[in-house]
């Protein structure tokens, strides 16, 4: 049986606020902040929710994933490459170093959907931008201060995206978003040495409205994933079983996360690309943060 909750305006942020396409929502518990990224704006953004204070920093290329630094800054998947990104003040220009640049196998590729394992690795997907074209040059990297970024094999992906990892770190999940694919899969993740076998489906979405796109694990081992076109946020047992389904205000959510003082705030953006979205998504681009009945886990950062 699937328990069915929906969620109302009066969980969103900032009505004002939209995002392009609203991505990786992280919440750093030193700090008390949520952390998110708009990936057309080039933009990070940074929410303390117990004064309400929302900053923001651009940075020169457009941002595919983030991950944080034990410090504050963060790590960027970019488009040519992964970043050290300082964030200071109240906002305005980031300063970015690079890590690693990549010379991608196609024109017209950046880096998208991307989080770290339980020991601090930096796994980050590739895609051509131009989705129409179908092209599954797309593929998984990972990215260690000790061993730059290198490539994980694990590749065939249009949009590869809802990247996470089980409670104990043996499970990896990922998705591909493309309408014709729509399939979550599963590995057996290796946690000594950060590799990825023995790929399985997880789920099948090929029946269904909605479009994997970014997703998060829970306590209990249960893996929510944003459904895009379909309003709405799932969550799968570890056995890949359909229990909860969480409707929202906005048609298209990318990507959901845990945070708060105790994990048990959802964060979800989502995106809008322009007027013809606006016309049928009017809560198109907004941020909630809502209590969805579950516990979240910490997110690992980039280990040193």
């Amino acid at each position: 049986m699937t328990t069915v909750t929906e969620i109302g305006l009066e969980a969103v942020f900032d009505p004002e606020l939209r995002n392009g396409t609203g991505e990786n929502p992280v919440w750093d518990a030193e700090r008390g902040s949520w952390t998110w990224i708009d990936i057309p704006a080039r933009t990070i953004h940074r929410l303390d929710p117990s004064s309400g204070a929302h900053r923001r920093w651009t940075l020169p290329e457009m941002i595919g994933s983030l991950v944080l630094r034990p410090d504050g800054g963060a790590v960027c998947a970019c488009e040519t490459g992964v970043f050290d990104v300082d964030l200071p003040g109240e906002g305005g220009e980031a300063v970015v170093t690079t890590l690693a640049t990549h010379r991608f196998p196609k024109e017209g590729m950046r880096f998208n959907d991307g989080r770290c394992d339980r020991q601090g690795r930096f796994w980050l997907s590739s895609m051509v931008m131009d989705i129409g074209k179908g092209d599954s040059s797309g593929l998984w990297h990972r990215f260690t201060r000790a061993d730059g970024l290198t490539e994980t094999g694990t590749g065939g992906y249009i949009i590869p995206n809802g990247s996470a990892f089980s409670p104990d770190g043996r499970t990896l999940y990922a998705s591909d978003s493309h309408r014709d694919v729509r399939m979550v899969w599963a590995w057996d993740y290796d946690t000594d040495t950060g590799t990825a076998g023995n790929r399985r489906p997880f789920v099948d979405m090929r029946s269904m409205v909605g479009r994997p796109d970014g997703a998060a694990v829970d306590v209990d081992g249960c893996y929510w994933i944003c459904c895009l076109d379909e309003g709405c946020i799932k969550r799968f047992t570890p056995n890949g079983d359909l229990d909860r389904r969480i409707e929202v205000p906005m048609r298209k959510p990318t990507m959901c996360a845990f945070g708060g003082p105790d994990l048990r705030t959802m964060l979800v953006t989502s995106l809008c690309r322009g007027p013809a979205d606006l016309a049928e998504d009017p809560h198109g681009g907004r941020v909630l943060m809502f209590d969805p009945g579950a516990q979240g886990l910490p997110e690992p950062r980039l280990a040193d």
